[in-house]
């Protein structure tokens, strides 16, 4: 069993080397400076005596669809007709963290996951007060969300820091609600950066920190020594959701992107760079001569896409992004999904062995579309296309064809599948797989909400 240290312990061992003339540890050279007690030993608690009335922990309800197969005998005595599984509505209740940024206009950041389904959400701050909160925006593709408080009054917000400037082994502590105990704080070190390939989310660019992260930690902070966020914790690796010592949170600056295209424009406006690629590895760094084997390998530009109309070229490396290191294809990804379309970016880029600087501005991604037929007979001649934000659209319709007999039309919304809400490509084709028989399609059109039903 490996041995565990305190952390406290840890940092009086740092203090009292640098009181016999060793050097304090970079890690610690901007530790807050009213960082010891009455005895001089350092401690954590003025700041967090600062930063923990902004991590709130955050209770939800709602309830969700689920399917029950019935037995063969069922149908044989009521006849083929009869149908072949039970359709519930299961209440569910959960916990979470969350933190607040904005205290005037009472803005909590969270996990996604942390509130997908709820139609009830408490939010409890650590001096016992509860409030109302109302979803203002989400991205389940990096597993953020945006609450708004019902009538904010007296709150704390933590401030963000700069999750670029975060290096392995920086000391950080994390605080949230793990299994309902109440507020709790833990601390650790950063393990790694630009964690990605996790099957966590689609985009990911994870912090990697052994601070304690368990089950009811996620929409949590992450914060540095300063108090500063500077990650959303998320998830762990472990089974059980007990610490393993491997957890991963969002980095602060990600979070920023998205939230501040939340509250501008109420939604995500997911920006592209327009190239293809993978990671750059040692194999492939010796077929292109290369002497560094980090960084996001170009094998396609997308014809008059962002990049194409900034000079990239398939072959160049992209090293970094506005400054900041590379070190893989999915990593860059992750940023440039999380910044908003028509925003500038500059990337450096190798090329035939030189480093070269390109302002790209980044395009809107376009809708997804969905082959509707593949989904349901029935939605034969329907163009459906998703944001991953708003349900998914009917963009075209084929008059006459089986999608316009069932009552289908131009600029309906798909919202639900029996129920199940629907808000991505992914979600539309799971809940279509998952029906059976009848299939209930709860649409939007214009004001008006009504019901469309699919027979088999």
């Amino acid at each position: 069993m490996k041995k565990l240290v305190n952390f406290a312990t840890a940092l009086t061992a740092v203090f009292v080397l640098s009181v016999q003339g060793f050097a304090i540890a970079p890690a610690l050279a901007n530790f807050p400076a009213a960082a010891t007690d009455e005895r001089g030993i350092p401690t954590l608690a003025p700041m967090l005596e600062e930063v923990t009335p902004a991590v709130v922990n955050i209770s939800v309800q709602g309830k969700r669809v689920t399917r029950q197969r019935l037995p063969e005998a069922f149908r044989f005595f009521f006849g083929p007709n009869a149908p072949r599984e039970e359709v519930r509505e299961q209440p569910f209740q959960g916990l979470g963290s969350g933190v607040i940024i904005d205290a005037e206009n009472g803005y909590v950041v969270t996990n996604n996951h942390v509130i997908n389904d709820a139609t009830d959400i408490t939010v409890t701050l650590k001096d016992g007060r509860q409030f109302q909160a109302t979803v203002l925006g989400r991205d389940d593709e990096s597993d953020i969300a945006l609450l708004q408080l019902e009538n904010p009054r007296n709150l704390t917000q933590v401030e963000i820091g700069d999750s670029d400037q975060l290096r392995v082994g920086d000391f950080v502590v994390a605080i949230g609600n793990p299994f309902g105990l109440g507020q709790t704080v833990t601390s650790g070190i950063v393990s790694a950066l630009g964690r990605s390939g996790l099957g966590i989310d689609r985009l990911e660019n994870f912090i990697q920190t052994d601070a304690a992260i368990n089950s009811g930690n996620s929409g949590g902070a992450l914060v540095d020594l300063n108090g500063n966020l500077i990650g959303i914790n998320t998830a762990i690796l472990g089974g059980g959701g007990g610490n393993i010592g491997i957890g991963f949170a969002i980095p602060a600056n990600m979070m920023k992107n998205l939230v501040d295209q939340i509250i501008e424009f109420g939604e995500i406006r997911r920006g592209v760079l327009g190239v293809r690629g993978g990671n750059l590895n040692q194999e492939l760094a010796d077929a292109l001569g290369l002497d560094r084997t980090q960084g996001a390998w170009v094998s396609e530009v997308v014809e008059d896409g962002p990049a194409a109309k900034a000079g990239i070229e398939a072959g160049d490396v992209i090293l970094a992004i506005d400054g900041t290191p590379v070190l893989s294809f999915a990593e860059l990804a992750a940023k440039v999904g999380t910044i908003g379309a028509g925003r500038s970016v500059n990337l450096t880029i190798l090329r035939d062995g030189r480093e070269r600087q390109v302002t790209v501005e980044l395009q809107q991604r376009e809708a997804e579309q969905i082959e509707a037929a593949t989904l349901h007979p029935n939605l034969r001649g329907a163009e459906l296309s998703s944001d991953d934000r708003q349900g998914i659209r009917v963009t075209a319709i084929e008059s006459g064809s089986p999608a316009h007999r069932v009552g289908l039309r131009e600029n309906d919304v798909i919202i639900a599948v029996n129920r199940q809400p629907v808000n991505s490509n992914r979600e539309l084709q799971q809940a279509m797989e998952n029906a059976r028989g009848v299939i209930a399609l709860n649409l939007r059109r214009g004001n008006q909400h009504l019901y469309l039903v699919l027979q088999n």
